[in-house]
């Protein structure tokens, strides 16, 4: 097998190959045996719609509510094109590239599945669309996540059809323009494809596979951070020790304490003898916060894994049990539920690092007040614990359950949603908040370990530290804050915390 390919359909999607996919831009092709499963599928359903006598929903009838409304066999495929322009509601922010190649990913290995009754034609085209960089334009609002994504999917396949916009080689062009340059014919869809395409959680878990990956980025890079800010503080080991973790043994705890034990290896300043015996719980209890987020995201992580490895679209085919089954594999439940969590998860990691730093400005354990060497004529870091302040404030509103709403639709036919797309999208905003949120804290630490000077923090520790000064000063007098924050988060960024 060519090592910059991936066969979509040759086996499971791990993260770990999602990752390769869109980080060393590999092309992406039909396994063989993918191609097996589509055609197979296909070929029952052709056979199985001249031979029934018992409509069969959305695929010889109607959609939703119009589920009563038989189509003729001459109309079908004009059913199918006519429910993707329809549907195509999207609206609001365009989404990220990565995201719209995320989703065509998981659509062609969720059709690769073989339940779907599609043509071969079709999946293959979605392929192209991804290995040539032809991006669908589609907006982050108009999902309710349970007849799948209907609206963000239908202006990702729009042009499939030759209808719609997209981004090319870094230009905004109709479709229609794309496909003529590539030689393409839109896809002449046949009965059941629109709903294959449209019905499906892809845009959720798009998203959400996205927010998984960065999540765990973060949680290491709030680690590190956390970190520091014991070492500025001139805070204890004794909460890291593994022997307390081993008798409260959540797996993200444990993981915690031996983070930090390696991240704190050789300090001089942990090391040193402490007058307190005890810190506050933003420093005493990272173990148990940290380590609760890092469950969380593993929890998420998982109900992730089952989902983009499922057939989510509506009827469903079983050729070998012969029979069509119209169920409710496109409902976003599990996801909502779970970006709920996650979003609670991260937002935690944001409003204890906050504490920490309001912490190391009140002037405590011999650190100056305001972490600047006049107070006073210089107000210091001040004012970037009220920026943290904010923005964890606003997690907080973020938080709320967008899984505990339900808006009844389609004439009451789809009368529970989940919301799961609006779960998924909020998490962005959380996660941006919380970069910023770090950053801050990062700046506060680095600032009060320069006034531990000249004890050193560990080795691993003062490299990292040695970088960041080579972009962010130390704070002598005031100076504009705005910029070192957007410094430190793009630092942040750059760096990786492997610790």
């Amino acid at each position: 097998m060519r090592t910059n390919v991936y066969q979509v359909g040759s086996g499971e999607l791990t993260f770990e190959i999602i990752e390769r996919i869109i980080n060393e831009n590999l092309k992406l092709e039909l396994a063989p045996e993918a191609k097996q499963r589509i055609r197979k599928c296909r070929d029952y359903l052709d056979k199985k719609i001249i031979s029934s006598q018992e409509p069969l929903y959305g695929i010889t009838t109607g959609f939703g509510s119009l589920c009563n409304k038989n189509i003729s066999q001459d109309e079908l495929g004009i059913l199918q094109e006519n429910l993707i322009k329809s549907h195509a509601c999207s609206v609001g922010e365009e989404i990220r590239p990565v995201i719209i190649k995320l989703m065509m990913l998981l659509k062609a290995h969720a059709l690769s599945l073989g339940h779907s009754g599609v043509q071969l034609i079709t999946v293959q085209r979605i392929l192209d669309f991804f290995n040539n960089d032809v991006m669908p334009i589609v907006y982050d609002r108009g999902s309710l996540g349970a007849s799948g994504d209907l609206a963000p999917l239908a202006n990702l396949f729009l042009p499939l059809i030759g209808a719609g916009d997209v981004y090319y080689k870094g230009k905004k062009r109709e479709a229609i323009s794309v496909l003529d340059e590539f030689g393409w014919e839109p896809v002449n869809l046949m009965s059941k494809e629109g709903l294959a395409l449209l019905n499906g959680t892809q845009f959720m878990s798009a998203n959400g596979v996205f927010a998984i990956l960065k999540a765990n980025r973060i949680s290491r890079r709030a680690d590190c951070i956390a970190a520091l800010s014991l070492e500025a503080f001139d805070g204890r080991i004794d909460p890291f020790m593994d022997c307390i973790q081993q008798i409260r043994p959540h797996k993200g705890q444990i993981e915690t304490g031996e983070a930090f034990r390696k991240l704190l290896d050789g300090s001089e300043i942990i090391a040193r003898p402490k007058e307190h015996l005890q810190d506050p719980y933003s420093f005493r209890c990272i173990p148990q916060v940290h380590g609760a987020t890092k469950d969380s995201i593993r929890y998420v992580a998982s109900v992730l894994l089952t989902e983009i490895n499922s057939v989510t679209d509506n009827p469903t085919v079983f050729p070998d049990e012969d029979c069509i089954i119209s169920g409710g594999n496109f409902h976003g439940q599990p996801l909502a539920l779970a970006f709920d969590f996650l979003a609670i998860a991260l937002a935690e990691l944001g409003n204890i690092s906050e504490r920490r730093v309001a912490q190391l400005i009140m002037g405590l354990r011999g650190l100056p007040e305001f972490l600047v060497a006049n107070p006073g004529l210089n107000s210091g870091f001040m004012i970037p614990q009220y920026a943290a302040a904010s923005m964890v404030s606003q997690n907080k509103m973020y938080c709320y359950a967008a899984s505990s709403d339900s808006i009844v639709s389609s004439n009451g036919q789809e009368d529970h949603v989940s919301m799961g797309a609006n779960g998924a999208v909020k998490l962005f905003k959380i996660m941006d908040n919380l970069e910023h949120i770090l950053a801050i804290e990062l700046m506060n630490a680095a600032q009060g370990i320069d006034f531990r000077r000249p004890l050193k923090t560990s080795p691993l520790l003062e490299r990292f530290l040695h970088d960041y000064r080579k972009e962010v000063s130390f704070v002598k007098d005031d100076i504009v804050m705005y910029k070192e924050i957007h410094k430190t988060v793009a630092f942040l960024n750059r760096t990786k915390f492997d610790s």
